[in-house]
C-alpha cells in the first residue's frame, strides 16, 4: 500500500495535478465548431462524453469562426424556427420569407400635385422654415394633410379643428404648420401645445426647436422694446421663434412673455391660461393644440384636459383650437363641442400586416372574426379548430423557451434581426421587460456576425450610460453588446434617451419595453411583438392596443409594418374580442359616476363629482363667471353639457355651489355674485384640487403652530405631493430603520404630523398593506407615503445621488429622479399657495429647500451647482479639490477636470484598452461643457453687476 503511493523518482504523496499533467489525450481543438440542430434541441441525446467525441469529429474545413457563448459563459440560445404552413395543415420545408415585399401603390409627390410642397403659396410658410422641415426629411406632405389644412378657415385661425388619422399617419405635421403659421406670421400672438406626458413634451421641444432654426418671425416694431431690455437679457436674435417647455421638475424660468410656443404637459398648460386670464393678458393667445386629445377620457388628469379647453371657449377671444388623436371614435361630437370642423383619415404610409400568436402558430388577424369561433374549439382537446395558421413556430426543448409565449417572442424577434430590422417588444410590467431582454440577447447574432461599425457603436452607447451619475446598469451591461436593451420608468431619463436614440439609429435592434412606451415616446419598429395583451393584471384596452400596434412600420425605411400579439391559452378568447373590440367613446371625466373619480357624497342619495369641485372653483376664482348665469353660460361649454342630461347636469352644479360656499371656498353678496375666498385663490394658484388645497391649508395652519425649525424633516415633508401617484410603495422595514435614526428634531417632527412609531413597526412585522376603507384612513395613509417620500427628498438634497438613494429605499432609481421632478413642480405650487396666503417667512424657506432639492446638494454648493452637469455628488467633488466657485471652474482647463469627474463617478465596472480610453473621452467631453457652462453663468453675472453700477 505505502509503495503505491511513491515513485522512483519523488518522495511524497502525487497530487491529482501530477496524475492530470502525467495524462495525455488525442483530441483535436473545437473552437470555432457549431453544434448540430440535433445537438442544440436535445435530440438523439447522448452523454457528455459521447457529445464532446461528436465534436473532435467535426470538420472545420478552410474558415474559423469564433465560439459564440454569453458572457456568463452559459451556451448562446437558439431561437425556434418558423415554418409555412401549407393550405392542408402540413408544415413546410421551405422556411417562410420574412415579410411580403408587395408593390404599394406610391403616394402623390409634389411631381404629380403643386400642393404637396409646404414652399406652395397657399400655406403662407417662410422658405427658412420650408428648408428645416426638408432637412428634416419632410420634403413633401400627403393628400389627406393638405386637405385639412386648406379647409376654409383653418390657416387662418378662424376654425377650430378636430381631427383623427392613424399612428404614424403624420398628424403631428398638420398642427405643426397651424401654429407656426400663426406665431411668424403674427408675432404678437403666442401658441400653447399640450401633451400629455413629459417624456413626449421632451421630444417635441427637441423637433420644434430643430424647426425653427433660424426663422424669423415677421417684426418690425419689436426693435423699440429691445433697447429697452437690459443688455444681460437680451437674447443674440429677438427675431427668433422662442420654444420654452413648461413641465414638472423643468428648469426653464421663463415667462408668459419670455414665450413664442409653450410646449406643456396638460397640468402645466392649464395653470397657464389660468394666469393669462388673471393678469388680462390672455389675448395674447392665438392658438392651442391638443395632442392625444382622447386622453379626456383619462381618469386622473383628463378633466383638467376640459377645464382648459372649456375656459378658452368661454372667452371673448378669437384663441383657435386644435385636437388631434389617433384613438377617437366620435370624432363629431368632439368638434360639436369644440365648435370645429373636424377630419377623419384611415390613412398610413406603412400598411400594418397584423396576427395573433397562440401556442406556437400564427394566425392572421383579419381572420379574427372566424378565430374568435374557434377560440373555444382551440381550447378544448376535443374538437379539432376550422381555421388554420398561417405559419407556425417549433417547440424548443430549452429549459428558458418551453412556453409557447416566451419561445414565439423570442422566435420572431431574432427572425427580425436576422432580416436586418428592428423590433418592439411590449411587455406587461418592468420585470418582465428586463427578463425578456436578457433571453433575447442570449439568442441574438454573435458578435462574429455583426459589423465591426455596429459593435464599436454599441461599446460607445455603453459608454455614455457609465459617464451618467447613475452609472451603467447591469443588465444594459449584458444585452447591450449583443444589440437589446429593456425601457421603462425605473430607467431615469437620460438612460431612456440613450437607450431610445441607439435603437433608434439602429445600433439596437431591439427594444423590450413596457406598455406605456407606446403613448409615452415615438419608436416605430419593422416589427412589433406583444408579449401579452395585459397591463399589470389588468387587459389592455382597444385604444392602447392600436397604439402599441400602431408603432409598426417606418416610414421611408418600411414596405411593411407588422405587430404580433402572443397570448395565453387563458387568455384566447378575450384577446380575439379584443382585437374585434371598436374604440368607446371619449366621454368627459366631470361626471361623479366616472370610474376611477373619487366621489363626494352629501348625503345617501346625493352625490356630485370632485372634479365639478374644482370646475367652478377655478373660474370663479380668476373671475371668468362671478355669477349664477356666467357659470351656466360656461357649463354649457363642457364637454359634460353634451353627453349628459341637462336635469341632472343642472342639478349637479346647483349642489356643487351649494358645497363650495358650505365649504367657505367661495361667498355669495346681495346681488347674487360669487366671490373666492383667500384659500379658494391660493388652492386655484397653485393647481390643486379643492379637497387637496383643504388638507394641505390644514397641514401648514398646523405647522405654522409647531414648526420645527431645527431641522430639515419637517420642510421637505411639506413640499411632498399630497397625491400618491407617482409615490413609490412603503417598504415598512426601511421606513423603521430611517425613523429609529431620527434625531431629536425629527421625531418631533413625526408627532405633529401624525405619524405613529408603534404603527410603523406594526406594519413592518406584518407586511400588510396600508389600509385605505374610510376617508380617515385614506388621510392617515397619504400621510405616511408622503413621510416616507420626505425620507428621499432629505438624502436627495443631501448630496446622495440617485442610484444611491434608489438602491438605499429598494425603489427603481427612475421613479426616485420622477419622485424629485415631480416634487420641484409641487414646490412650485406650494410656494404660490403661500404667496396668495400671505405666509412670506415659509414661502423664503420652502424657495431654498426647492433650490437645494433641484442642486441636490446642501447650501453651500447651491451656486457651484447651477453649471451643468456639477450636482449632487459631483459638486461635492469639486468643492473639495478646490474649485468652489462658478468663476473658479469658468477659469479651469477642461483637462484638469476630468479626474476630478472619474472621482465622482458610481463604481463602475472593469474596463480596460480601447473602452477605457472612450470612457476617459466622454468624460473630456462633459467637461468641456462644465467650463463652457461655467464661462456663461461667470459672464451674465458680470453683466448683472455692470448693469446695476449704470
Amino acid at each position: 500500500m505505502e509503495n503505491a503511493c511513491f515513485n522512483n523518482h519523488t518522495i511524497g504523496f502525487r497530487t491529482s495535478v501530477d496524475l492530470a499533467q502525467k495524462q495525455t489525450f488525442n483530441t483535436s481543438p473545437i473552437a470555432g465548431s457549431k453544434r448540430s440542430h440535433a445537438q442544440i434541441f436535445g435530440q438523439n441525446s447522448v452523454s457528455n462524453g459521447s457529445v464532446l467525441a461528436d465534436r473532435t469529429n467535426i470538420c472545420l474545413g478552410n474558415s474559423f469562426q469564433r465560439p459564440t457563448v454569453s458572457s456568463s459563459g452559459k451556451p448562446r440560445l437558439q431561437a425556434s424556427e418558423i415554418r409555412s404552413v401549407s393550405s392542408t395543415g402540413s408544415q413546410t420545408c421551405v422556411f417562410s420569407e420574412y415579410s411580403q415585399r408587395k408593390a404599394l401603390a406610391a403616394t402623390p409627390g409634389p411631381t404629380q400635385s403643386p400642393l404637396l410642397s409646404l414652399s406652395h403659396p397657399q400655406y403662407g410658410l417662410p422658405e427658412t422654415l420650408v428648408r428645416n422641415f426638408s432637412s428634416l426629411g419632410i420634403n413633401a406632405i400627403y393628400p389627406w394633410q393638405s386637405s385639412c389644412l386648406l379647409g376654409r378657415g383653418i390657416l387662418s385661425g378662424e376654425k377650430n379643428l378636430v381631427y383623427t388619422a392613424p399612428t404614424g399617419g403624420g398628424k403631428s405635421l398638420v398642427a405643426d404648420v397651424i401654429l407656426l403659421r400663426r406665431v411668424i406670421n403674427d408675432p404678437t400672438k403666442k401658441a400653447i401645445l399640450v401633451l400629455p406626458y413629459v417624456a413626449l413634451v421632451q421630444e417635441k421641444l427637441k423637433w420644434l426647436r430643430r424647426v425653427v432654426d433660424g426663422v424669423r418671425k415677421d417684426v418690425d416694431s419689436a426693435t423699440q422694446e429691445v433697447e429697452q431690455i437690459p443688455k444681460w437679457k437680451k437674447r443674440s436674435d429677438h427675431r427668433s421663434v422662442r420654444v420654452v417647455g413648461f413641465f414638472g421638475g423643468s428648469k426653464a424660468r421663463a415667462t408668459w412673455a419670455d414665450v413664442d410656443i409653450a410646449v406643456c404637459t396638460i397640468e402645466k398648460a392649464n395653470s397657464l391660461v389660468n394666469t393669462a386670464i388673471e393678469e388680462s393678458t390672455i389675448g395674447d393667445l392665438g392658438v392651442v393644440v391638443m395632442d392625444e386629445l382622447h386622453m379626456l377620457d383619462d381618469d386622473h388628469r383628463g378633466y383638467i384636459l376640459e377645464l382648459m379647453a372649456t375656459k378658452i371657449l368661454s372667452l371673448q377671444q378669437e384663441v383657435q383650437v386644435v385636437g388631434m388623436s389617433a384613438t377617437l371614435s366620435n370624432t363629431e361630437l368632439l368638434a360639436k363641442w369644440l365648435d370645429a370642423k373636424y377630419y377623419q383619415s384611415k390613412y398610413r404610409p406603412v400598411p400594418i400586416e397584423e396576427y395573433l400568436v397562440y401556442d406556437n402558430s400564427i394566425y392572421a388577424a383579419s381572420t379574427s372574426s372566424a378565430f374568435f369561433k374557434t377560440a373555444s374549439q382551440l381550447n378544448s382537446t376535443h374538437q379539432k379548430p376550422s381555421t388554420l395558421p398561417s405559419r407556425s413556430i417549433l417547440p424548443s426543448d430549452l429549459k428558458e423557451l418551453q412556453k409557447p409565449v416566451i419561445n414565439a417572442v423570442v422566435s420572431l424577434a431574432i427572425e427580425t434581426v436576422r432580416a436586418g430590422y428592428g423590433a418592439l417588444v411590449f411587455c406587461s410590467g418592468r420585470q418582465g421587460c428586463q427578463v425578456d431582454a436578457l433571453i433575447i440577447s442570449e439568442a441574438m447574432p454573435a458578435a462574429n456576425e455583426t459589423s465591426t461599425d455596429v459593435l464599436d457603436r454599441r461599446k460607445q452607447a455603453m459608454t455614455e450610460l457609465r459617464s451618467l451619475p447613475v452609472g451603467l446598469d447591469p443588465v444594459l451591461e449584458k444585452t447591450i453588446p449583443r444589440g437589446v436593451a429593456f425601457h421603462h420608468a425605473g430607467l431615469t431619463t437620460e438612460e431612456r434617451d440613450i437607450v431610445a436614440e441607439a435603437y433608434d439609429q439602429g445600433v439596437l435592434k431591439v427594444i423590450v419595453a413596457t406598455c406605456s412606451l407606446a403613448a409615452g415616446i415615438n419608436l416605430p419598429a419593422r416589427r412589433v411583438i406583444l408579449h401579452g395583451a395585459r397591463m399589470g393584471r389588468d387587459l389592455v384596452g382597444p385604444a392602447m392596443l392600436r397604439q402599441m400596434r400602431g408603432r409598426a412600420g417606418r416610414k421611408g425605411k418600411d414596405e411593411v409594418g407588422e405587430s404580433y400579439l402572443c397570448c395565453e391559452k387563458t387568455d384566447l378568447e378575450a384577446v380575439t374580442q379584443l382585437l374585434e373590440a371598436e374604440l368607446p367613446p371619449v366621454e368627459s371625466c366631470l361626471t361623479p359616476d366616472k370610474r376611477g373619480i373619487k366621489r363626494c357624497y352629501l348625503s345617501q342619495d346625493q352625490e356630485i363629482s370632485l372634479t365639478s369641485h374644482r370646475a367652478l372653483l377655478e373660474v370663479i376664482a380668476i373671475r371668468l363667471a362671478v355669477h349664477a348665469d356666467a357659470v351656466n353660460d360656461y357649463i354649457k361649454r363642457t364637454l359634460l353639457y353634451h353627453t349628459m342630461s341637462k336635469d341632472d347636469l343642472r342639478a349637479m352644479v346647483k349642489l356643487t355651489i351649494e358645497d363650495l360656499l358650505a365649504s367657505n371656498l367661495i361667498s355669495m353678496d346681495r346681488t347674487g355674485s360669487y366671490e373666492a375666498s383667500l384659500l379658494s385663490q391660493a388652492i386655484v394658484a397653485s393647481s390643486l384640487t379643492p379637497d387637496d388645497g383643504i388638507f394641505v391649508h390644514d397641514e401648514i395652519q398646523r405647522a405654522l403652530r409647531a414648526f420645527v425649525m431645527d431641522g430639515e424633516m419637517h420642510i421637505f415633508y411639506m413640499f411632498t405631493p399630497v397625491q400618491s401617484i407617482g409615490l413609490a410603495d412603503i417598504n415598512w422595514p426601511i421606513f423603521r430603520t430611517e425613523m429609529e435614526g431620527l434625531d431629536e428634531s425629527g421625531l418631533r417632527v413625526l408627532k405633529y404630523v401624525g405619524i405613529n412609531p408603534r404603527f410603523v413597526n406594526e406594519m413592518g412585522n406584518s407586511g400588510k398593506p396600508l389600509p385605505e376603507r374610510s376617508p380617515t384612513e385614506i388621510t392617515t395613509a397619504r400621510i405616511y407615503r408622503r413621510f416616507y417620500a420626505a425620507f428621499q427628498l432629505r438624502d436627495l438634497s443631501n448630496e446622495l445621488p440617485i442610484h444611491a438613494v434608489a438602491k438605499k429605499y429598494d425603489t427603481p432609481r427612475g421613479f426616485v429622479q420622477n419622485l424629485a421632478q415631480t416634487c420641484h413642480g409641487f414646490a412650485a405650487g406650494m410656494i404660490k399657495f403661500c404667496e396668495r396666503m400671505g405666509w412670506g417667512m415659509l414661502t423664503a424657506v420652502l424657495e431654498h429647500m426647492s433650490d437645494r432639492l433641484k442642486a441636490g446638494a446642501k447650501a453651500d454648493l447651491l451656486q457651484l451647482a447651477r453649471v451643468a452637469y456639477v450636482k449632487s455628488r459631483t459638486a461635492r467633488v469639486f468643492w473639495e479639490n478646490g474649485f468652489k466657485s462658478v468663476r473658479a471652474v469658468a477659469e479651469a482647463e477642461a483637462k484638469d477636470l476630468v479626474p476630478i469627474l472619474m472621482l465622482a463617478q458610481p463604481k463602475k465596472s472593469k474596463i480596460q484598452g480601447d473602452e477605457e480610453e472612450k470612457y476617459q473621452l466622454k468624460m473630456m467631453v462633459k467637461a468641456e461643457i462644465i467650463v463652457a457652462s461655467a464661462n456663461r453663468l461667470w459672464e451674465k453675472q458680470q453683466d448683472i453687476e455692470v448693469e446695476g453700477e449704470l
